[in-house]
């Protein structure tokens, strides 16, 4: 049964190309929301998409279009769950595309133009695809002791692998990596909980990122990179800010440049970053951002001291440039640039387990170190300040919780109240915060 028709939606060119298109490749990705399906054409394309039902599936008919030779649809759906199978067969002068879906999901699609690396693309996502994101935690009220959050967000993904080093090491993948590291590392602070922006292979638009940070009422956005360079030579990891004002060199004016273009490469439709608030609303923004910007500074601070601890470093300050990611006006954010995938001893070492883990671990003890010094009201790190400090101890065998508070000249009580724990039971590594007697 037809469905639904998408007629006359097609790509920029002529109404009759004197050549054939053809298709050249197809991914597959899903994202937890939507699932994108991305055909690599030779040139502009003209298309018909509709829905049938009984099965369900998508259909999509390109006009003047053949496959190019090897081109097999069948294999690009392998291992995912809401795409069964993508078939393909000509059609006189057109060429069919079918995705077999396994239950009724709603298609929009768009095409792209060429950008580094892809050519032409035609786009398909799939939306009801996934699993909906987890709804964002309520304000807490004033009297409770919450955690920290720290949005970790893992740069490029999906459609935009990011910088490709020796050996095609992809900067999307090395990133997610470190970032799902230092999440591991914060979430075992005490009185901290980590969020990851991207946890998967899939594309978020810039500003979708700082909306998930904001949804998680994040008090910290920190965006992991290990981008290239122009030159081969380029090493060193660096913290980036936002400025509104010009970069504070030409690495971070270029980085900026290439990183503000992962919308087109991502394949984000009809992106606009256009500034559309009134004058009003701009100046109040400007103020909140500009109380943020030191912040964020301060806390690079910490994180770029503490990367010079373990890694060489491209420049010894914080440095400053206009990138989109950054821009939310009601919370610090920092870019982590861990190093250059364009030189090629640097690639090898990102790539690694140990140096990942490395990373995190810096990272993670500059987020600690300004966060205790800066902690947010409401939050447990602010309630240990007020009682000056506090101390950490890892559970061993034969402690029990009443012998730590006795050790330490507290109580059971204010140990089960700063750490969020429902009873006395405690277990053999597990790290509370001892507040002061």
């Amino acid at each position: 049964m037809l469905t639904s028709l998408l007629a006359g939606v097609f790509a920029l060119g002529p109404a009759a190309a004197a050549a054939q298109t053809r298709v050249e490749g197809v991914r597959v990705h899903e994202a937890p929301n939507y699932t994108r399906v991305v055909f690599d054409v030779s040139g502009p394309v003209r298309y018909q998409l509709f829905t049938l039902e009984n099965p369900d599936r998508v259909v999509i008919d390109m006009q003047n279009t053949r496959a190019e030779p090897g081109f097999d649809p069948a294999s690009s759906a392998s291992g995912h769950a809401s795409v069964r199978a993508v078939r393909g067969a000509a059609r006189g002068a057109e060429y069919r595309v079918v995705l077999d879906l396994p239950r009724k999901l709603r298609p929009e699609s768009f095409v792209l133009e060429p950008v580094a690396p892809y050519g032409h693309r035609l786009v398909v996502d799939l939306h009801g695809s996934g699993q909906p994101r987890s709804a964002p935690r309520p304000a807490p009220p004033q009297n409770d002791k919450r955690d920290v959050v720290i949005a970790i967000d893992a740069g490029h993904g999906g459609e935009d692998p990011g910088a490709i080093g020796p050996d095609r090491i992809r900067e999307k993948d090395v990133v997610l990596s470190i970032a799902r590291r230092l999440a591991a590392r914060i979430n075992a602070m005490p009185g901290f909980k980590a969020v990851l922006v991207r946890d998967g292979d899939y594309y978020l638009a810039l500003q979708e990122r700082v909306r998930v940070a904001r949804a998680h009422r994040a008090d910290l956005f920190v965006s992991v990179h290990a981008d290239a360079f122009k030159s081969s030579h380029v090493t060193g990891a660096s913290v980036y800010t936002l400025s509104e004002r010009g970069a504070s060199s030409e690495t971070a004016r270029w980085l900026a440049e290439k990183e503000n273009r992962s919308d087109l490469i991502g394949g984000v439709g009809a992106v606009s970053l256009g500034d559309k608030d009134d004058m009003l609303a701009h100046v109040l923004l400007d103020l909140s951002m500009d109380a943020n910007r030191s912040a964020s500074i301060e806390v690079g601070s910490r994180v770029l001291g503490q990367l010079g601890g373990m890694a060489k470093l491209h420049k010894d300050r914080v440095e400053q440039a206009g990138f989109v990611v950054l821009k939310a006006p009601d919370m610090p954010s920092i870019l982590v640039e861990t190093g250059y995938i364009s030189n090629p001893g640097e690639a090898r070492r990102l790539n690694t387990a140990d140096y990942q883990e490395r990373l995190a671990t810096a990272i993670a003890a500059g987020v600690r170190s300004y966060m205790e010094s800066h902690a947010p009201p409401g939050t447990l790190l602010a309630l240990l300040r007020s009682q000056g400090g506090g101390q950490r101890y890892t559970i061993a065998n034969g402690d029990t919780l009443s012998q730590i508070a006795a050790r330490y000249g507290t109580s059971t009580r204010r140990i089960r109240e700063v750490n969020g724990l429902n009873s006395d039971v405690i277990r053999v590594g597990q790290t509370l915060v001892i507040p002061a007697g």
